[in-house]
């Protein structure tokens, strides 16, 4: 049995009106953080222990930086505000599909007691679906940028929707939410210099998938990991939509058309069932070559370098959806490139990972928010 490991590196909005208003605004008119719809979530949709929920229907900033609409929710603690409001933490989620009906908004599933843990200390909660779970198009699944205008737009519509909150926030994300939590700390303060961006905690986030991209083809080995064929089927569908100059299609095999149609209709559990015994070369006809590797990168690479505020990186060693050594050279690259940070391994699983490290991400956080 592993001892626990814990290594630590450090080195060196526009205000929506009290009704619920039509959302069919066009996403060309649509300024960032501009709440265009807003309704209330049914009291079994809301994270444990808050007092309000209420979906909102936002402006952001899609692939290619194009506007875009995304949905989210926010929840309130209960109690009196403090003095300046609730600071805020805004949930990046992991991978729950790329279908409309996959949208934690939809679902219901937003976050559940883990977040609840977090209200009951005095943050209220903004979470995001992302752009195209909800909304018009294909959800681009693992595009860095887009979930990170997603993150901080979300706080802007909360704040217009919700007049308790601060402008104090900090983004928490786990797995696809942490990619995105990683890429929103690169553009926080730049991005919303109006908004008064904290830092970020990241847990279990899928780094380096650039870097293999480069073996995609029929010979593709199978890996002996959790769910990746049917997250990169995700990035795939995802990509294939954001960028018709990319000819997805002309790369895949039949059996790669038919389970791309498959991601974009089925969430996680029920997609992974029907694909997950696919292997990824299975999906290819031919080798990645420029065109896509490039299109790839760019949406799936995280930044190593812009990191302006503190940075709380959490890994499993035990991680079969995420594998560590990916987060080593992440964490590797980072210390390389200068940027101070916090890196904690916990001997636990993907999901387990996220509770595991709830104490030191907690003070991590108090400390974030303290005077």
């Amino acid at each position: 049995m592993f001892a626990r490991m814990v290594a630590t590196v450090s080195v060196t909005a526009v205000l929506t009106m009290p009704v619920v208003m039509a959302a069919s605004a066009a996403a060309d008119v649509a300024a960032p953080g501009t709440v265009t719809a807003t309704r209330p979530l049914p009291p079994e949709q809301w994270i444990p222990g808050s007092v309000s929920g209420t979906a909102v229907t936002y402006g952001t900033l899609g692939p290619n930086d194009e506007p875009a609409l995304s949905t989210g929710a926010v929840f309130l603690p209960p109690g009196a505000p403090p003095p300046g409001g609730w600071p805020v933490v805004s949930w990046a989620h992991g991978a729950v599909g790329i279908s409309d009906t996959c949208a934690p908004t939809v679902t219901g599933k937003i976050g559940g007691p883990y977040l609840g843990r977090w209200l009951a200390q005095g943050y209220a909660i903004v979470a995001t679906d992302y752009v195209g779970l909800g909304t018009d198009g294909v959800h681009p699944y693992l595009d860095g940028r887009s979930e990170a205008h997603a993150v901080v737009d979300m706080v802007r519509a909360g704040v217009a929707t919700e007049p308790t909150l601060s402008r104090k926030w900090l983004t928490l994300g786990q797995s696809q939410g942490g990619q995105a939590a990683m890429v929103t700390a690169t553009i926080a303060t730049s991005y919303a210099p109006e908004l008064d961006y904290r830092g970020t905690v990241a847990l279990g986030v899928p780094s380096n998938i650039e870097n293999l991209a480069v073996l995609g083809g029929p010979g593709f080995p199978q890996l002996p990991l959790t769910g990746t064929t049917t997250f990169i089927a995700y990035a795939l569908a995802g990509l294939r939509a954001a960028r018709p100059d990319v000819d997805v299609d002309a790369y895949l095999s039949a059996r790669g058309r038919a389970v791309l149609t498959l991601a974009e209709e089925l969430c996680y559990e029920e997609a992974n069932a029907a694909i997950g015994a696919t292997s990824i070369g299975d999906l290819f006809s031919r080798r990645l070559d420029t065109p896509i590797l490039a299109a790839l990168q760019e949406m799936l690479a995280i930044p190593v370098r812009g990191y302006n505020r503190p940075l709380f990186l959490g890994q499993g060693l035990f991680d079969t959806v995420v594998p560590s050594p990916l987060t080593f050279k992440l964490a590797t690259d980072l210390a390389l490139a200068g940027q101070r940070f916090t890196f904690r391994v916990y001997p636990k699983g993907h999901l387990e990972t996220m509770l595991a490290s709830e104490p030191e991400a907690n003070t991590f956080v108090r400390n974030l928010f303290g005077p």
